[in-house]
């Protein structure tokens, strides 16, 4: 007991054998990627806010699908920006915070891809019947099912960690408190507190991965059997940028975490690039996948790219008007 009230702060090493003259670049290159996802995620829910030829069900669910991925780098890249540039380091409190909500968020785009397949499904195998089953507020309340389905998982999972403080030891070798990471520098038995978290995540996986395979799957087969070459070409290429940005989101996520079950030995490095690049390209490749090259949104934002730089111009040229 005394071991464990000594530990008062925990320390995110970020990448171990980083050597010290490479922090500016790798933390200058998170402050990049933790930019480009603010930009290109907030254009995306401030669109689908703010216009209205946007609120439709399929942008309802981009912009959930954008929130979270920015509120988990928002959790996330500040953090371990702040440990490079200043030294900062985090409570076990602040610790256990951090897990819940990147849980909380990771459930929540599990959940979302996984109403989104289902709204494609609709869209292309049965589009007479879409308009009747996928609604705006289906959609809404789908959605904030989503996030409280999330929620109570990663709360159970905070609270079972919040049982097992770290003592004596509290350096975290990687980016963020994962569950994995936060059990290991406890000093009591956590064998069971792993197991179960390990089977809420891959529940948390493989159920939306499911149905998301079994959606596609359909999908591809109605599409393949599709009479009109035109509906063909455009439906398949939309199904499989949205397969590719599953599957960067869930295969990375699914050998993370089986590599640690059955207890495969990684370079901590290696270790910490993958959970990076798991986590953070994903949140920057939906906003394209499913935005940037959507012709709606893209015309939506040209648009009001256009008005901007109007208003502007009107701006600089009605004071010299009125002096002249």
């Amino acid at each position: 007991m005394k071991n464990q009230t000594e530990v008062k702060e925990i320390i995110l090493v970020g990448f171990p054998g980083l050597r010290e003259e490479f922090y500016p670049p790798v933390s200058l290159l998170m402050f990049l990627i933790y930019m480009t996802s603010l930009s290109v995620n907030s254009t995306v829910i401030t669109l689908v806010i703010t216009k209205k030829r946007l609120h439709r069900p399929m942008y309802v669910i981009i912009a959930n699908l954008a929130v979270s991925d920015l509120l988990f780098d928002t959790i996330t890249l500040p953090k371990i920006i702040a440990k490079y540039w200043f030294g900062a380091s985090m409570t076990f409190p602040e610790c256990v915070l951090q897990m819940f909500l990147l849980h909380f968020l990771n459930g929540t785009d599990s959940y979302i891809f996984m109403f989104m397949s289902i709204d494609r499904y609709f869209a292309i195998c049965q589009p007479l019947r879409y308009s009747q089953f996928i609604t705006t507020r289906v959609v809404a309340m789908s959605c904030c099912t989503c996030w409280v389905a999330a929620s109570s998982t990663a709360l159970w999972t905070m609270i079972m960690n919040a049982q097992a403080p770290p003592c004596g030891y509290n350096r975290i070798n990687t980016v963020m408190c994962l569950n994995i990471e936060v059990t290991a520098l406890a000093c009591v038995d956590v064998s069971i507190i792993r197991k179960a978290t390990f089977v809420f995540a891959m529940f948390i996986q493989f159920v939306p991965l499911s149905f998301i395979t079994l959606s596609y799957i359909t999908i591809i087969n109605v599409i393949r059997l599709s009479s009109s070459s035109e509906n063909w070409r455009k439906s398949f290429y939309t199904c499989t940028t949205h397969i590719f940005a599953v599957t960067i989101y869930y295969a990375p996520r699914i050998f993370y975490y089986t590599t640690n079950e059955i207890g495969l030995v990684f370079n901590a490095d290696i270790k910490a690039l993958v959970l990076c690049l798991h986590n953070y390209v994903p949140h920057i490749a939906n906003p394209i996948i499913y935005c940037l090259r959507n012709n709606d949104i893209k015309q939506t934002f040209r648009t009001s790219i256009s008005s901007f730089l109007h208003l502007r111009v009107k701006d600089k040229i009605l004071p010299n008007t009125i002096t002249k």
